[in-house]
């Protein structure tokens, strides 16, 4: 959970997030409260959401790019959605979404395998014209005047510019026209000169093919791959130019798809060109209208200078803002309107985690869940991850040699001492239980805090008021130490939760366990007891009131012999062993139930297939872990006609009704142990499925550590 101040955690986030849920695919779940996150523009209404384009921006390594993929991947194989990507990044000069596209049945174009043809016949003219004053722009903006245009607009019109060579060849040798040939040629020659770029210069190869034919418009997915290019280069926003014509123009008509997305990878090079910004700002106001999603992919705002470019982003409804520096971070919540806590969360955000502003008020926090498939298809860190690999590997071998080392000293430490040895051993003059390394629970490194048990002791001695003052002072003290969202100030409201249960307080000890638990804290390690690992002092008799001597007969002098602690030996010695057996499955108990609650993450969820039909099922506990809300989600699979859930005498199904997908049934289950396991019986009706019949069942186990089994066999069942 995302640790926010008590005040934002409690009150601010939680209204936020619980403001409004919205259609479409699965994405992730909430780190505000827990709940599953889903999202497609499109399906949203306009009055809530008017535009579908969305901007990702985070750090290297935030997951920005793993979210925008998952997106993709989903809204292509749920609603049956087309893209194609501008992918100019990736590893071994191969772009990052090529994995991707290939196992959707899509195809990679790889710039320099291919030429494009902007003076193809199969292009409009005011197209044509519109691409080649594009390409112009990318090269040599200043070119471009009333006079050439007039020169480019004269040579397009000749038979002989079907290719860009002779449409150069034109503009340098022009016919007789409106105005004579010399001025003619006098017009055209900066434009010539900035397309011999294309035709002779160093982006030969890209644009100068006779070739008519398009890249195709009937795939699910399509990738111009860039990323064997300079990423300075002028061929990146050139390239782009003209794939947003051929998308304007040619695509989006062509397509027979619902809805289409651009997304644009490592969008900063694209939108910071002149001769693409206008594109692309044309292609988002018009987006709407043409069934069009421009997705926009990059690192942080600053990348895209002061001008029209950042204009451009705020014409984006939706943004996910992933890890960034304190600065970036203040200027994206700037431009985007997230409130100030949103952008406090922004710096410590893990990968995969984002801030999310959906429409002018929805603000969440959203951790992007994905299956181990996906993973596969959108890893993009293999070389970093090989290195760390190999480290980790070393690291592994020197920790086995130094445990291994370790472990033969305890060996030879543990032969010298008997049992016995401990048992008859005096105490020490001023030893003490307080004194004795023994605790039950685990504290920071090199650090020993008794403070809070000082407090919570307090208030079983019934000094209630005394244990509430220690407990602000300690609170106050790691506040200005070690900061308010820090785990040392967090576990304070736990400890101040104990004291008030003591003080006879439940409704102010669950408030503040509630906040605790919305801030991440799950385990309360910090008002046990320690555990005192040494012998009990014998009991000492007073100095001034010396034992009477018994009158044993025995002669002056002579002391009876003290054989109690031989006795008391055998005795504990044989409690021991009497009681070792019982205390052995206790111990498992507990050492079960604590690894149980070690690894509680407090929802659970698993994908599996039944009938053709591809399911999820998702557990999630509530805060105060007295309920845990199971829901059955087909995902808008078209071939769902029927789930149900059924648990503890309670049922919930939903069955398709035309056109209308089959509502996700929903169950709310009391449960009195939140660490224990529940059972639910799912039925799904898919392809074979008539009404009134019988669909395939399934019996889940879901764990509170976010694993599920199958009820019936035990196997471990895969991840949603």
């Amino acid at each position: 959970m995302i640790r926010l101040p008590s005040s934002h955690a409690a009150i601010t986030a939680p209204l936020v997030a619980s403001a409004a849920a919205f259609p479409g695919i699965p994405i992730g779940r909430s780190l505000l409260d827990g709940r599953p996150f889903r999202l497609s523009p499109v399906l949203t209404d306009t009055a809530v959401l008017p535009s579908t384009n969305s901007l990702a921006l985070g750090g290297l390594g935030s997951g920005k790019s793993t979210t925008a993929k998952v997106r993709i991947r989903r809204e292509i194989l749920h609603h049956q959605h087309q893209a194609v990507v501008i992918d100019s990044f990736g590893e071994d000069a191969t772009g990052e979404w090529g994995a991707l596209a290939r196992s959707l049945g899509g195809q990679v174009i790889q710039a320099g395998e291919f030429t494009l043809n902007p003076c193809s016949v199969l292009l409009p003219p005011e197209v044509r014209e519109q691409l080649i004053r594009s390409l112009i722009a990318a090269v040599e903006p200043a070119a471009l005047t009333p006079q050439s245009t007039h020169a480019l607009q004269h040579a397009l019109n000749h038979p002989k510019s079907t290719s860009l060579n002779g449409l150069v060849d034109v503009l340098v040798r022009p016919d007789e026209g409106r105005w004579p040939a010399a001025k003619l040629e006098a017009w055209g020659e900066d434009a010539a000169i900035a397309l011999s770029r294309y035709t002779e210069g160093s982006l030969r190869g890209l644009f100068d093919g006779q070739d008519a034919t398009l890249p195709p418009t009937d795939l699910p997915i399509l990738t111009y791959d860039f990323s064997r290019l300079d990423r300075n280069s002028p061929a990146i926003p050139s390239l782009m130019a003209a794939v947003s014509c051929w998308a304007e123009h040619v695509w989006l008509p062509q397509s027979t798809a619902l809805h289409r997305h651009l997304v644009l990878e490592e969008a900063w090079q694209i939108l910071l060109s002149p001769a693409t910004s206008e594109l692309i700002q044309r292609l988002l106001k018009n987006s709407r209208k043409a069934g069009l999603s421009l997705d926009v992919v990059m690192h942080t705002l600053s990348d895209l200078g002061d001008g029209k470019a950042q204009d451009l982003a705020r014409l984006c409804e939706v943004a996910h803002v992933g890890r960034l520096n304190a600065d970036e971070a203040e200027a994206a919540g700037a431009l985007l309107g997230l409130p100030d806590w949103a952008i406090t969360e922004i710096p410590s955000l893990a990968p995969g985690q984002a801030v999310w502003k959906i429409g002018p008020s929805y603000v969440d926090i959203i951790e992007t869940v994905i299956s181990d498939e996906e993973a596969s298809l959108t890893d993009t860190s293999s070389r970093r991850r090989q290195a760390q690999q190999m480290l980790s590997e070393e690291t592994e071998d020197e920790e086995a040699e130094e445990a291994e080392a370790e472990a033969e000293e305890d060996e030879e430490g543990a032969a010298e001492h008997s049992l016995s040895d401990y048992l008859l051993a005096p105490a020490a003059p001023d030893s003490h239980p307080a004194d004795v390394d023994g605790w039950d629970w685990d504290m920071p490194p090199t650090v020993i805090d008794s403070r809070h048990y000082d407090v919570v002791q307090a208030a079983r001695d019934g000094r209630y008021s005394e244990a509430a003052e220690l407990a602000v002072i300690g609170e106050r003290e790691d506040i200005r130490t070690h900061g308010i969202n820090s785990d040392e100030a967090v576990s304070w409201l736990s400890t101040r939760a104990r004291v008030a249960e003591l003080g006879g307080s439940p409704d102010t000890a669950a408030q503040l366990r509630a906040t605790v638990t919305r801030m991440g804290k799950d385990v309360e390690w910090w008002d046990k007891e320690p555990e005192v690992n040494g012998p009990a002092e014998p009991p000492m008799t007073s100095a001034a009131e010396p034992a009477p001597a018994p009158d044993d007969g025995l002669q002056p002098g002579r002391t009876r012999r003290r054989t109690w602690p031989y006795v008391a030996v055998i005795a504990a010695l044989a409690l021991t062993t009497a009681g070792v057996w019982m205390k052995a499955g206790d111990d498992a108990k507990a050492e079960q139930r604590q690894q149980a609650a070690d690894h509680y993450k407090g929802r659970s969820g698993t994908r599996l297939t039944a009938d053709d039909v591809d399911v999820a099922v998702i557990a999630q506990w509530t805060k105060n872990r007295d309920r845990v809300i199971v829901q059955l989600s087909s995902g808008f699979d078209p071939d769902a006609k029927y789930l149900r859930i059924d648990a503890s005498g309670m049922t919930a199904s939903g069955t398709r009704q035309g056109d209308r997908y089959p509502k996700d049934p929903e169950l709310a289950l009391p449960v009195s142990d939140p660490l224990a396991d529940v059972t639910v019986q799912i039925e799904i009706g898919g392809k074979s499925w008539a009404e009134g019949g019988q669909g395939t069942v399934r019996k889940i186990r879901l764990s509170p550590a976010d694993v599920a089994y199958d009820a019936e066999t035990g196997e471990q069942l895969p991840r949603d």
